[in-house]
C-alpha cells in the first residue's frame, strides 16, 4: 500500500494517487487481453473454458479497483451508496464464488469525497480479511456492514458470524485499518463471540459534514412535526419511545468537542449486534 506523509501537497498526492491508478488499469486490460487471445487460441474446451474464467475473474477484480478509486468531486458523497457500489463489486469479484453473503443497512450519509474513500478502503480491507480468515463451521457465511451515526459520530461495523477460534492475531490488513481510522480521527474496536466477530470503526464529522447530515435530518423531520400538529400528539409525551444510544459516543473518543444534540435519525443499528457481553480490544 502506497503511504504518503501529512506534510505532501494535496496537488502531488492527488497526481501520484491518478499516476498509480493509471497504471494498475492498464495493467488489467493488458492481462485480460492477453488471457483473452490465449483463450480464442486455445484448443480443447476445457482449457478455454478456463481461461476465459481468469479473465472474467480479473475484469471483476478490475471493477473493485474502480471502485475503490478515489473520488475528484468537491461535493459531498452518500457513503452508503459509495460502499453500496464497493460491495457489488466485492461479491462479484470473489464472495459469490465463495458462497458468502454480504449485505449493508444505513441511511444516507453524506462525507467528504476523501473521507469517503478512506472508509471505502477500509471496508474493503475488512470484507477481504473476514473472506480470508473467517472459520464458519460449516454455516453459510454472511459479512454484515452496518452504518450509523449518533451525537454526530460516524459507528461503522463490519461483523461476520466466523467462530472466536478464527480470531488470530492483528495482521498487516487490521494495522493498515487501524491507520486508516486514525487518519479519520477515530478508533478501532474489536468484538469476539462464539459464532461472531466485528469490527467496530467510530470517527467525527468534520463541520462540513454536520452541516449536511443537520439539513436531511430537518427535512426528515418536517413531515413528521406536521402530523403531529395535525393529531394534537404532543412531542414531548414521545420520550418513551426514545432512540437507544449508540454503543460508541463522541465522547468516548480522545479530544471531543462539545456534544451535539442527537439526532431524531441517529437509530442505534449496532444494539443487538455488540452487547456488554462480548469483549472489546482498543487498538
Amino acid at each position: 500500500m502506497t503511504t504518503f506523509t501529512p506534510d505532501q501537497p494535496a496537488p502531488l498526492t492527488g497526481m501520484l494517487l491518478r499516476e498509480l491508478n493509471h497504471r494498475i488499469n492498464n495493467q488489467f486490460a493488458s492481462a485480460i487481453n492477453l488471457i483473452s487471445v490465449a483463450a480464442v487460441r486455445a484448443e480443447g474446451t476445457e482449457a478455454k473454458l478456463a481461461l476465459s474464467n481468469a479473465a472474467e475473474l480479473l475484469h471483476a477484480y478490475a471493477g473493485v479497483h474502480r471502485a475503490l478509486i478515489m473520488p475528484e468531486c468537491e461535493t459531498l458523497i452518500d457513503a452508503v451508496k459509495y460502499l453500496g457500489k464497493l460491495c457489488g463489486a466485492l461479491r462479484a469479484a470473489l464472495l459469490d464464488r465463495l458462497h458468502i453473503k454480504l449485505t449493508l443497512q444505513g441511511d444516507a450519509l453524506p462525507l467528504q469525497p476523501e473521507r469517503c474513500w478512506r472508509l471505502g478502503l477500509i471496508i474493503h480491507e475488512l470484507v477481504m480479511n473476514s473472506a480470508k480468515h473467517a472459520c464458519f463451521d460449516g454455516r453459510p457465511g454472511e459479512i454484515k456492514i452496518k452504518l450509523a451515526r449518533t451525537d454526530w459520530l460516524v459507528n461503522c461495523v463490519a461483523s461476520d458470524n466466523g467462530s472466536a477460534a478464527s480470531c488470530g492475531g492483528h495482521g498487516q490488513g487490521l494495522r493498515i485499518v487501524g491507520d486508516l481510522a486514525k487518519s479519520l480521527g477515530g478508533r478501532v474496536e474489536h468484538g469476539v463471540g462464539a459464532d461472531f466477530r466485528s469490527v467496530v470503526i467510530s470517527f467525527r464529522m468534520s463541520e462540513r459534514e454536520r452541516q449536511a447530515n443537520s439539513t436531511i435530518d430537518s427535512r426528515a423531520a418536517r413531515p413528521v412535526s406536521r402530523a403531529l400538529a395535525r393529531c394534537g400528539t404532543n412531542p414531548l409525551e414521545q420520550g418513551g419511545r426514545a432512540l437507544a444510544a449508540a454503543t460508541l459516543h463522541e465522547a468516548d473518543l480522545p479530544c471531543a468537542g462539545a456534544r451535539e444534540p442527537a439526532s431524531p435519525r441517529s437509530a442505534d443499528l449496532l444494539r443487538g449486534l455488540l452487547s456488554p457481553s462480548n469483549p472489546m480490544d482498543v487498538l
